[in-house]
């Protein structure tokens, strides 16, 4: 707790202490069997906890204390997990920083001339900072995704229905289109992968009776079967910057000296499913279903959203998401691994960077992630639809790659 409001004062990421966390520390022994047994963990301002706001950063949200836990804490809590602080996100949810007028701007823990990414951007900062070992974020279009990119920790966003999702505030309801999925964020991928088996338990499934009953499959996850892999560099819509690009290029690499097939990508026509799908799809009540066969591969390597972008910049380049709301869209899994970190010569070749279409969005991206050095550089993984152990087990093979390659 110390070391959270440490970090929490140069970071600006907490929205409150969960003083009930010392009551529970109190009968915490009786659950010495929960896979989580004594771990604090931090969770995202929109995730219920009884007694507490879950005000999404809106003001007229306030004074609204939640009746019960969420789901996802009750069973946090039978799992033996402290639950004992709540983070930031941005006013009204539905952005990459994170600022709001109650709780004001949380900054990067690497460079607090930069923004965290958001929504979850108080866990990815609170995390990256060294204040939690275990956040529950939740992510509609890379809320989860970014904010790990942005500040060099992994991040998983689930099938969305894997977890449940009662007692997880949206800032309105109803749309259908592209779905929320909660999650874990932590400083590795076994992190990751414990918090979902122990979320995944009989506990939840009677809590909540309209998530399918799929235990965590550890056989997939600890599986060493080399994998057909798909990779991206570009999607054709939003040229990613050099940074990102080479940690795709080093990971393919060292994925393919491993032993595993690489397979080039390219995804459908992105353009169309940006304006016709996503943006309507989320701000609009119509409903649309993209159906989109991958070619014949296990998983998918492709770019994330980085480096960590200068403040005031994350609202006007929307059009990046591509990279992250596709697979909230089509309803994969997908997690976030950091690789690398920015390099003078990543910076040199972000002066030439020109863009796809070369148009003012373009050029405020390249002013968004200018003057990124030593800043974390990640890759995003994917897999298909509940196949959630699967990019999990693909996301534990590029971290553990990475760190070989580092010896």
């Amino acid at each position: 707790m110390e070391k959270t409001l440490d970090v929490n004062k140069k970071l600006n990421c907490c929205t409150g202490i969960l003083l009930e966390s010392f009551d529970q520390l109190k009968t915490a022994s009786s659950i010495k069997e929960g896979l989580l047994y004594g771990v604090p963990v931090s969770i995202k301002e929109n995730i219920a906890y009884k007694n507490h706001d879950s005000s999404c950063g809106v003001i007229i949200n306030l004074d609204q204390p939640v009746e019960k836990d969420s789901v996802l804490v009750e069973v946090l809590k039978r799992q033996g997990a402290i639950p004992f602080v709540k983070t930031n996100l941005p006013q009204g949810l539905l952005n990459y920083d994170c600022s709001n007028p109650i709780y004001g701007q949380t900054v990067n823990p690497h460079n607090l001339q930069k923004t965290s990414g958001g929504s979850s951007g108080g866990e990815g900062s609170l995390i990256g900072g060294g204040g939690s070992v275990l956040g529950l974020g939740s992510d509609i279009g890379g809320s989860i995704r970014i904010p790990a990119s942005f500040c060099g920790i992994a991040g998983f966003k689930p099938t969305a229905g894997r977890l449940s999702s009662q007692g997880i505030r949206p800032i309105y309801r109803g749309q259908k289109s592209v779905l929320s999925s909660s999650g874990p964020m932590a400083r590795d991928v076994d992190s990751l992968a414990l918090c979902m088996q122990a979320l995944l338990c009989d506990h939840m499934f009677s809590l909540d009776p309209t998530v399918p009953p799929l235990p965590f499959n550890t056989q997939i996850y600890q599986s060493s079967k080399p994998l057909r892999i798909g990779y991206l560099e570009n999607d054709g819509y939003v040229q990613p910057s050099p940074s990102m690009a080479r940690g795709i290029r080093e990971v393919k690499a060292l994925l393919e000296q491993a032993g595993h097939t690489l397979v080039p990508y390219s995804p459908l026509n992105i353009s169309h499913a940006a304006h016709e799908l996503m943006i309507k799809g989320v701000l609009a009540d119509g409903a649309t279903t993209l159906l989109q066969k991958l070619c014949d591969i296990d998983v998918l390597l492709c770019p994330v959203i980085g480096p960590a972008y200068n403040f005031l910049y994350c609202g006007k380049n929307t059009h990046v998401l591509t990279y992250m709301m596709l697979y909230n869209l089509l309803n994969f899994p997908a997690g976030v691994v950091p690789v690398s970190t920015v390099t003078a010569e990543d910076e040199e070749e972000l002066k030439h960077y020109k863009g796809v279409y070369q148009d003012l969005m373009d050029k405020s991206f390249k002013q968004a992630v200018s003057g990124g050095e030593g800043l974390p550089v990640a890759v995003q993984c994917v897999a298909l639809p509940w196949q959630d152990e699967l990019c999990l087990r693909f996301m534990k093979e590029v971290e553990q790659l990475i760190k070989q390659s580092r010896k």
